[in-house]
């Protein structure tokens, strides 16, 4: 038995610079060597009780495969991970993990907790690198299910289903596989070749992706019914832009987060080689204080940006973005203008942006959220110099899918109904999860959604043909 490692901090993560990082879109951490992950993986204790794997949506063996890890067994701790895990260098990046499983690891009492994160991206990382994939695919049961939606909850009940034995087909709006992975986190946060290198393992297993298909109107659920799918998972995500319906929202420099991000990451409009059209603008505003308002905020500084601010109403203790993006955003250069609220965005002659104009704030009682009121303070209005706002103020469901399909019903929020439990939605042998259910959220609360979904799947269609 190793000794362990009791050190109170993590074995700290390589990283570029920040002044260099701030101007490239290469990836911000660089990853563990093999000595820092056994050194890291040395930190756990290998709990009896196992509290992280409880705070992890997709139940990962996490004690396991991190004392192999620190045995030096790299591609069993990998295959660990997959066990439960579709996508493991994904989540390795981008999972809240401080909220999440190493919120429950014991040495995070008396210290800084395990970085379970760190060491799952190593292991992905490794048999990447090291090992040529040559996957098994499971025999055919003769049962067909088609997949809307090749994002995070959509690739994960697609992987699932296709190692029980079903045809699976996902039909995806974009071009691309992958959605949010794809479109909307930057290459600096999540490299896109590593997202391919997932959806191709899934690929080879014998999943079927379909691109361009925008389902609601190249193709109905109805008449994926007719085409011998006998059930239908819909993992279409939330990627209907919120405004805050304030003046000025119409001038050019305005974006939603989601098109700013779209252009730069699925279309690459970071690359010259590529003919994406973006303004490449001086001085830009990013309204919100999430995980999508950082990422807006670092792509507009590596385009070139003089002044970048992040304008959030609330204080730094209610910024619901994770600490690591706000700690790499600051060291970037980017300044935030907290308890501020914007209230009207001004233009000039040409009816491009100029300012954003707005309103001091503080805070008052707790509102539902749980969070401060924030209430503006009378006469505190100021502008912002800006040529460019962009809004990151959440997102919702397309209402495509619900408006062309019979039987499913949404909530006020236009999200699609589901049972928590089965994911099974109001129309029978129709289920739904992830972001298409919740409204936006993180990506392994999707491919939990995803995990349920297809285990009721397969349930639905044994009991239907019993």
């Amino acid at each position: 038995m190793a000794k362990p490692n009791m050190s109170l901090e993590k074995v700290k993560m390589p990283e570029q610079e920040p002044h260099i990082r701030n101007r490239n879109f290469d990836e911000v951490a660089l990853g563990y060597t093999e000595e820092m992950a056994i050194e890291e993986a040395k930190r756990c204790l290998n709990c009896k009780h196992r509290p992280c794997v409880e705070g992890c949506p997709v139940n990962v063996k996490i004690p396991d495969f991190i004392a192999l890890i620190a045995e030096g067994k790299f591609e069993e701790a990998y295959q660990c991970i997959r066990e439960t895990n579709a996508l493991p260098a994904v989540c390795g990046r981008v999972c809240p993990q401080e909220t999440q499983c190493e919120k429950y690891c014991v040495r995070g009492k008396k210290g800084e907790p395990v970085g379970i994160g760190r060491l799952e991206r190593f292991a992905a990382d490794w048999h990447m690198k090291h090992v040529e994939e040559t996957p098994k695919k499971p025999e055919s049961n003769g049962h067909k299910v088609a997949i809307v939606g090749a994002g995070p909850a959509g690739l994960t009940c697609a992987g699932d289903l296709r190692q029980m034995g079903y045809d699976v087909t996902i039909f995806e709006a974009f071009h691309l596989a992958g959605g949010v992975l794809v479109y909307g986190i930057p290459e600096f946060r999540l490299p896109k070749a590593i997202v391919r290198k997932e959806i191709d393992s899934l690929k080879n297993m014998g999943v079927k992706v379909e691109t361009n298909m925008v389902i609601g109107k190249v193709l109905s659920i109805d008449d994926l019914f007719a085409q011998g799918y006998e059930a239908v998972f819909i993992g279409s995500g939330a990627g209907l832009p919120s405004f805050m319906g304030i003046e000025g929202e119409t001038l050019l420099g305005v974006y939603s987060a989601n098109e700013y991000l779209t252009r730069i990451n699925l279309m690459r409009a970071y690359d010259d080689a590529y003919d994406t059209p973006l303004i490449r603008h001086k001085k830009v505003a990013v309204v919100g204080g999430g995980n999508v308002a950082m990422d807006a905020a670092r792509s507009a500084m590596r385009l070139g940006a003089e002044k970048v601010y992040i304008v959030y109403r609330r204080s730094m203790d209610e910024l619901p973005a994770r600490a690591e993006e706000v700690h790499h955003a600051k060291e970037e250069g980017i300044e935030f203008k907290l308890l501020t609220n914007p209230v009207r965005i001004l233009g000039d002659e040409g009816k491009h942006v100029r300012a954003i104009e707005c309103v001091e704030m503080e805070l008052g009682e707790p509102d539902a959220s749980g969070r401060r009121r924030p209430i503006p303070k009378e006469g505190s209005n100021f502008e912002i110099e800006v040529d460019a706002v962009i809004i990151a103020i959440g997102t919702s469901p397309n209402p495509l899918i619900s408006r062309t399909t019979n039987g499913l019903e949404t909530n006020k929020k236009g999200c699609l109904i589901a049972d928590e439990k089965t994911m099974a939605t109001t129309r029978e042998g129709v289920f739904a999860g992830g972001d298409a259910v919740t409204g936006a959220a993180t990506v392994i609360l999707a491919m939990g959604a995803g995990k349920t979904a297809a285990k009721s799947i397969d349930e639905y269609i044994k009991n239907k043909n019993n």
